[in-house]
């Protein structure tokens, strides 16, 4: 059983989304799972819903768009079918009732609740779709196989239930399901964090033992760089496990970072193809290659880089570390990269969730602490001995680590990329 991701950028409107019956189509899929995205921008547009209902202002003039963009693309595909259009019309009116009744106060789980809508919407419309064009699926409903706890937002898989569901699915039939979401134990909807759909898709393989998984982006595979900084990027055709979850903890945006481990752990291969160009062979990730790794460039912006020193100027020792890292936790921020010297710690930082003025306040007391905004984070994997200088050149760095065949710079925007 094969397991194929496909993101927003796949499913964006009518046209891509008849293209994404073609890859089915080019690939022989008729059985195995389908874990699809919201459609394009969808997900920062419910963003803006949840943004407008806690500023208290009219948040239905926002759902009332989404909903129009999708029935722009269902007028598109099957503009006779009055059985879709109604139950998209339940979907959405199923997330109106929720904000009109809503008491909790916890932006998390309201933003789980209403972001989710976009996966819903779009998995509901392609299997309707596939459906009519002759490709027979069901659509189900990933929160009936998906259990995490009740971190909203960032929920953590339990792995045993999830496991013991995912099992029950027939493996002679084709599904479309959503990426990102799952729910909880009362059956709340829970998302898996930003960009967590290539995580769904790697915890239906792993859960199924399947043959095999693959991500359909709008690139050839994963590239040497981001092309729309580094136009000389290059396809990497192979690679190892061990590799790929280097280049995605250092940020790499093609493979989302927690989606490798289930992989590995069953040795699963593992693809990431272009949905515009499906007989090309992308990218192949596996236990062995026989080729060098070439040079690889992960581009981060909008960090922070903390320089944090105690008031006294003691050492950081054991018990300023543990407050510091449990203070990052509490507040779920990310670091890049650390360096730390006697009497000082130095962070570079991804404040996704917006916590760094309620860190910088907690850590005041005892710490003296300086935060440089706005930075960029640049790190070269297989970077060759010869090739440092060249990638320093015309920077103005605050921070750079070496480590191995590693390097990571934090420098100012205004410099060479």
């Amino acid at each position: 059983m094969r397991v194929f991701k496909f993101g927003g950028a796949s499913v964006k409107d009518a046209h891509a989304v008849r293209n994404l019956k073609k890859v089915l189509t080019t690939q022989g899929m008729v059985s195995g799972v389908l874990v699809i995205s919201a459609m394009g921008k969808t997900t920062n547009a419910l963003e803006k819903v949840v943004d407008a209902y806690f500023e208290n202002v009219d948040w239905q003039v926002w759902l009332a768009d989404v909903f129009e963009n999708h029935k722009n693309i269902i007028q598109e595909l099957l503009p006779s079918d009055e059985s879709l259009l109604l139950a998209i019309e339940q979907l959405f009116l199923e997330v109106q009732f929720f904000l009109e009744r809503n008491k909790s106060p916890y932006r998390p789980f309201v933003y789980d609740q209403v972001v989710s809508l976009g996966e819903l919407v779009s998995t509901t419309i392609i299997s309707y779709f596939l459906n009519a064009e002759g490709i027979t699926n069901e659509w189900l409903d990933v929160r009936e196989c998906i259990k995490t706890n009740a971190q909203y937002q960032e929920g953590i898989v339990d792995w045993q239930e999830t496991q013991r569901r995912i099992e029950q699915i027939d493996n002679n039939t084709l599904f479309v399901t959503q990426g990102f979401i799952g729910s909880d134990e009362n059956g709340f909807t829970t998302t898996l964090g930003r960009e967590g759909s290539d995580y769904s898709a790697a915890i239906f393989a792993y859960g199924l033992s399947a043959e095999s998984m693959t991500i359909w982006k709008d690139v050839p595979g994963v590239m040497t760089a981001d092309p729309r900084y580094f136009p000389e990027a290059k396809l990497i055709t192979e690679m190892t496990y061990e590799e790929a979850i280097e280049m995605a903890y250092f940020g790499a945006s093609v493979i989302h970072p927690k989606t490798l481990q289930p992989l590995k752990q069953k040795n699963i291969p593992f693809f990431v193809k272009s949905f515009l160009y499906p007989e090309l062979e992308g990218t192949s990730v596996k236990s062995t290659v026989e080729t060098k790794m070439p040079e690889s460039l992960i581009l981060k912006q909008n960090q922070q880089l903390l320089s944090i020193s105690s008031k006294d100027f003691s050492f950081i020792a054991e018990n300023h570390l543990s407050v510091i890292f449990n203070l990052l936790s509490a507040k779920r921020i990310k670091f890049s990269l650390l360096q730390n010297s006697a009497i000082s710690l130095m962070l570079c930082v991804e404040d996704k969730f917006h916590h760094l003025p309620e860190l910088l306040e907690e850590l005041a007391p005892d710490f003296r602490v300086h935060c440089q905004e706005n930075l960029y984070l640049l790190t070269i994997r297989n970077i060759a001995i010869e090739d440092i200088a060249r990638y320093k050149e015309g920077k103005n760095i605050y921070l750079e680590q070496m480590t191995h065949n590693t390097l990571q710079l934090v420098y100012a925007p205004q410099s060479n990329i």
